[in-house]
Order: structure tokens, then C-alpha cells, then sequence
């Protein structure tokens, strides 16, 4: 079954719509006694019941197809006399009114229903008409086929939590009286399923609300048929053999598993482009295992214990791929991307930044040797009286004389020559 298939025979389920013909149940214990047992037409409830039953038929049909909602298959075995999908089309075709046939059917859940406390087995009878639709899903006015169904709700029933409350008849403050509530389903299912809009007796549509651990025993005994793992079981055993195998305390393990995260992912959404994810979903093969775990750099030697872990566990229920994938080790793994990407360009500017630094650093010496000549000139400079600097031919004619008593040097200087005298040009 599909969503929309799913989702056709829900939207009945309201006060308006709802046709269902009969509702019966059965109260068990926690040490499998049937403490008490009722049916009736369920037209004929109180409004307050009637909506809490419709609410328990709604969340018996609820959740993610695959996950919370599981296709069973019966084997020809268990479709024979004495089976137990026998027994289920005894039921529908008695519409629930059979007492032998009910007490029977509630000693088989008893049996085979692995639970601790109280619970509640309610069975609903409906007949749905369903209506022919065109090829554009428009509807007309006439009945392709009546679709007579069942379904199974088992809920738990627990004691309500201690508390305060007003005490009426003693006009004060107290404990209040703890009773006994009946939640919402653990487990259910609907038989016949309803695949292709038509009845389909060969299979069942199971419901569990705990994924993680839902009641298998129940498929296995209760129903007949074998055991389906939920969409979160198979992405659990699939990470448990891939951690076992890359070695779960290995530096790097947490790394590969997401790069295998993201490359399944990426995959998957490529494969979905050109296939109907529902009627021929992306499953997780030996081809597109190795695929994957050769683009996530897994060694060849552990890749090939994946795969074949992969099929020990599996078998011939091959997981999906979309089930395997975690939508937050995709964020987890987005986060990495980044964070390497940020740590890159840190990297690649402090690179830069050391760069600079040793430019300076080259810069800053020059400038140190240069202030150092500069430093020796004018130490050199002070030592002397008199400082000439001129040009190479006029070095030569320089002369020594003594005029007035006192040594002097002479500068021959044409008429067309000039001088600076401490920076200041002076006409001779």
C-alpha cells in the first residue's frame, strides 16, 4: 500500500464519513486473563466514545509507510484451513458477530502478543465503496467494489499517574483516585490490505508505533507471516555492521560513516530523478553497496565484510537505501564540510599571514642596514672639521696653502662653476 491509498481509507475515519459497521473488544490483563469482553454496532455509541474510538482507528493507519506502516505477506500455508489468515477472513465474513470465532481469535493475540501489563483488542468491521476514479483521479458516480476490512488495534492500558486533585465530597485537597486509561496502539494492523485500491487477502498492512522494537514475535505467531523490519531497524543493523567492520573505537570510523551518509544520499537523490521512489525504490544491493563504499574510500578487505555482512543479516530483504540514511548524520556531515572548509582557509591565510610576516621581516632588515650606514656616515662625519664632497675631476685639483698664517685649501673654480656650502647654494 501507498500513502494515498492509506490516506483514501482514512479520511473516512470522521463522525460525517465513518461507516463502520461493528467494533468489539476484549480487556486482558497482565497475566493474560480476559477480564472482560463487549461488542456492539459502533453507529450506536455515545459521541464521546465514538470519537475516541475513531481516534484509535486513525493512529492504527498512522506514521511512515515502511516505518511505521509495514506491508506482511501471508504464505499459502497460513491461507489454507486452520491458518491464521483463515481465521481472518472467518472474521470478516462473520463481520465480527461470531462469539466462538472472537474468543478464539482473542486467545491467539494472547498467545502470541508479547506484553507486560494490561492491554485492550479491539477489532473493528467496515465495508468501504469504492468509487471509480479517472485517469486525472477525478471521481464518479458508481462503485468499483466493496472493500470489506478489518481492523486490529492493541492498546496498552495503564494506570493514570498519582496526583493532587479537589475531593469533592470532602470538600478539600487530596490524592485523587487512579484509574485505568487506554492508550493509543502499540501495535495494529489492517487485513485485508488495500493495494492497488482493490482487496488484497494475501497481505496485511502492520502498524507499530515503536520502531525501534516493534512486536515481531506478533507478525511471526500472531499473523503467519514472516518478519519485516521497519525502516529504522534496517538503518540500525546497516550502521551496526558498518561500525563493527571499520572498528567502532577506530580513529576515522565516525568520518567514513558519514562520507557513506552523504554519497548514499547523493546517490539515492540521483536515482530518484528517473525512478518512482514507491513502486521501485532504490535498494541496497551488492552493486551499489560497493559503489558506495568504494567512493567513501573504504579499503577493499572491509568492503567486501560489509557486503557480505550485509547479506548474511539481510538476506533476500535487502534494505532500502532511503531507509539506511540518517537525515542527521547528513547534517552532522554538513557541519564537517564546513568546519574543513573554514579550517582550509585558516589555514591558507595563516600561510599568507606568514608570508607578510617574513617579508617584513626582510623589509625591516634592509632598513636596519641601511640606517646602520647611515648611522657610520655621520659618526664618520663628526670626526671632521671640514667635509668636501665633490666631483671626481675636482678632487684632483684640490690644493693646501697658507694664507695669513693659516693652512687652507683651494678650490679652483671657474667661472661657470658653483658650490653648496652646508646645503645652501653659494655664488663664488
Amino acid at each position: 500500500m501507498n500513502k494515498k491509498e492509506v490516506f483514501e481509507l482514512k479520511r473516512r475515519f470522521k463522525k460525517e464519513d465513518a461507516t463502520f459497521t461493528h467494533l468489539v473488544g476484549c480487556y486482558v490483563d497482565c497475566n493474560r486473563n480476559k477480564l472482560c469482553k463487549w461488542g456492539g454496532k459502533f453507529l450506536n455509541l455515545e459521541d464521546e466514545e465514538f470519537y475516541k474510538y475513531l481516534e484509535i482507528a486513525n493512529k492504527a493507519l498512522s506514521g511512515t509507510i515502511g516505518n511505521n506502516l509495514l506491508e506482511l505477506h501471508f504464505p499459502m500455508e497460513e491461507e489454507e484451513v486452520g491458518g491464521r489468515q483463515q481465521i481472518l477472513m472467518a472474521l470478516r465474513d462473520t463481520k465480527l458477530e461470531d462469539e466462538t470465532l472472537l474468543d478464539r481469535y482473542y486467545d491467539l493475540i494472547i498467545d502470541t502478543y508479547d506484553h507486560a501489563g494490561n492491554y485492550l483488542i479491539l477489532l473493528y468491521h467496515d465495508v468501504y465503496d469504492v468509487m471509480t476514479k479517472t485517469t486525472d483521479n477525478n471521481k464518479l458516480d458508481e462503485s468499483e467494489e466493496a472493500f470489506e476490512y478489518l481492523i486490529c488495534a492493541i492498546c496498552p492500558v495503564d494506570l493514570s499517574k498519582p496526583g493532587l486533585g479537589y475531593l469533592e465530597g470532602e470538600k478539600r485537597i487530596g490524592p485523587r483516585i487512579r484509574d485505568w486509561v487506554v492508550g493509543a496502539p502499540d501495535t495494529a494492523f489492517l487485513f485485508p490490505a488495500f493495494n492497488d485500491r482493490s482487496t488484497d487477502i494475501h497481505s496485511a498492512l502492520f502498524y507499530t508505533k515503536n520502531t525501534k522494537e516493534p512486536h515481531s514475535e506478533f507478525m511471526t505467531n500472531g499473523l503467519g507471516c514472516g518478519v519485516e523490519r521497519t525502516a529504522t531497524e534496517q538503518k540500525m543493523a546497516f550502521h551496526s555492521i558498518v561500525r563493527n567492520v571499520l572498528g567502532a573505537e577506530d580513529e576515522g570510523t565516525d568520518d567514513i560513516l558519514l562520507d557513506i551518509q552523504q554519497n548514499l544520499s547523493d546517490m539515492a537523490t540521483d536515482y530518484s530523478e528517473t525512478h518512482d521512489s514507491e513502486d521501485d525504490p532504490f535498494i541496497l544491493d551488492k552493486e551499489v553497496i560497493e559503489k558506495v563504499l568504494a567512493e567513501s574510500n573504504v579499503p577493499e578487505d572491509k568492503a567486501n565484510r560489509i557486503g557480505k555482512s550485509v547479506e548474511e543479516v539481510f538476506g533476500e530483504k535487502l534494505p532500502i537505501a532511503e531507509h539506511v540514511i540518517d537525515s542527521k548524520a547528513l547534517i552532522a556531515n554538513e557541519i564537517r564540510v564546513e568546519k574543513l572548509a573554514l579550517e582550509d582557509q585558516v589555514g591558507d591565510l595563516t600561510l599568507q599571514l606568514n608570508e607578510k610576516e617574513n617579508e617584513l621581516k626582510e623589509r625591516t632588515n634592509q632598513l636596519v642596514e641601511k640606517q646602520e650606514v647611515i648611522d657610520n656616515y655621520i659618526a664618520e662625519t663628526k670626526t671632521y672639521d671640514v667635509v668636501l664632497r665633490v666631483k671626481p675631476e675636482k678632487a684632483s685639483q684640490i690644493t693646501s696653502q697658507i694664507i695669513n698664517g693659516e693652512k687652507c685649501l683651494v678650490i679652483p673654480m671657474k667661472e661657470n662653476e658653483h658650490a653648496t656650502i652646508n646645503g645652501v647654494n653659494t655664488t663664488v
